[in-house]
């Protein structure tokens, strides 16, 4: 994996670039530098799912596995497949765009575990807290940096407390006084912890390191997304219940555009919401989802239904009838998220915004 290794493949191989196919599996990010050089180089190159060539392999009886039998199984694969594959080149901004949303996508994740993990302490040493103001807004972020307890705020002086408990902005207030906040710690029920304080101490601050990471994330990749994918964002918007995040979450997950798809089958199948059945003589296994497709794309689908279905009468009728007719709450939720991504696919195909369902 180096420059040298690169340049002595490139010797092996023939000049004529056009007389064979390159074939690698995918392998997370790690075929992505060779995958890109040999492509500068203008070598027709092909990125095969792994399943499809563990299946292929599973033709002979002999169980053996090297570096040599794989790569002579992959050029079995390519040679029997050729005529259905086709080269691939690299796509650069759909690679930076599906990063920077997955980067935010884990930070989201790490933004809800801290929230939990600070309503769980602020329990024990301040339960009245949340009752009285937004515990996560950065007033009193900044006030719990401080004073991470109710013994701390009752034991500091009061303008002390209220330098700290204070907005930067203007028009920005907190939801209650100094006075009140005093009040509540006179009569708190909460418990002298060093051990939980320190710890709130450090999911305070933490927790507004990572909302700032996630603000500049999300500003770079507003920036970069091109023109043809706002309008998208835009038509998936104009359906109620579909926020800016989660439209353009799914359109970079799903490759960026929808034109890549034969129809709206391959879109619910690359998700990995298809249905997969096993029958055999009188046996009839439970149908589930295959879940062999982007399992980022499936989540912000999954998300996408139920808010759908919580604020648009169209999905919410449609969720309740499939209730009706006897599915359970996943599977009901699940047909739902079929007749979302139709009705986005055509949407997308024919450019046409959705304004009426409201």
């Amino acid at each position: 994996m180096d420059r040298e290794g690169f340049e002595k493949l490139i010797v092996r191989l023939p000049e004529d670039k056009t007389s064979f196919l390159l074939g690698m599996e995918s392998t997370a990010s790690y075929h992505i530098p060779l995958f890109s050089y040999l492509a500068a180089h203008s070598y027709r190159v092909v990125i095969i799912n792994p399943l499809l060539i563990h299946g292929f392999s599973k033709r002979s009886l002999r169980k053996t596995k090297t570096d040599k039998k794989d790569a002579f199984v992959i050029a079995q694969f390519l040679m029997r497949e050729q005529k259905t594959l086709s080269a691939q080149t690299p796509d650069y901004l759909a690679t930076e765009l599906k990063d920077l949303a997955r980067r935010r996508e884990k930070l989201a994740d790490h933004v809800t575990s801290l929230k939990a993990d600070m309503k769980r302490i602020l329990s024990v040493t301040f339960p009245e807290l949340e009752y009285i103001t937004g515990v996560f807004t950065k007033a009193t972020l900044r006030l719990l940096m401080e004073y991470p307890s109710a013994h701390a705020i009752r034991r500091a002086d009061p303008s002390a407390v209220a330098n700290v408990f204070k907005s930067e902005n203007q028009g920005n207030r907190p939801r209650t006084t100094v006075k009140a906040l005093m009040d509540a710690t006179a009569s708190s029920v909460g418990i002298v912890s060093p051990a939980k304080e320190l710890a709130l101490k450090q999911e305070a601050s933490l927790l507004m390191h990572v909302e700032e990471q996630m603000k500049e994330t999300t500003k770079v990749l507003m920036n970069i997304l091109n023109e043809k994918m706002k309008q998208d964002v835009e038509i998936l918007c104009s359906m109620k219940g579909i926020g800016d995040n989660t439209a353009m979450n799914f359109l970079i997950e799903m490759g960026g555009t929808v034109e890549i798809y034969e129809n709206d089958k391959k879109l619910i199948a690359a998700s990995g919401l298809d249905p997969s059945t096993y029958e055999s003589g009188k046996y009839a296994g439970k149908s589930k989802i295959s879940k062999r497709g982007n399992r980022h794309l499936r989540r912000v689908i999954w998300l996408m239904a139920t808010r759908v279905i919580i604020n648009n009468e169209l999905f919410r009728t449609y969720f309740y009838k499939r209730r009706k007719d006897g599915l359970p709450y996943k599977k009901a939720v699940l047909a739902t998220a079929h007749k979302l991504i139709r009705i986005m696919f055509v949407m997308l195909s024919r450019k046409t915004y959705l304004v009426m369902v409201q």
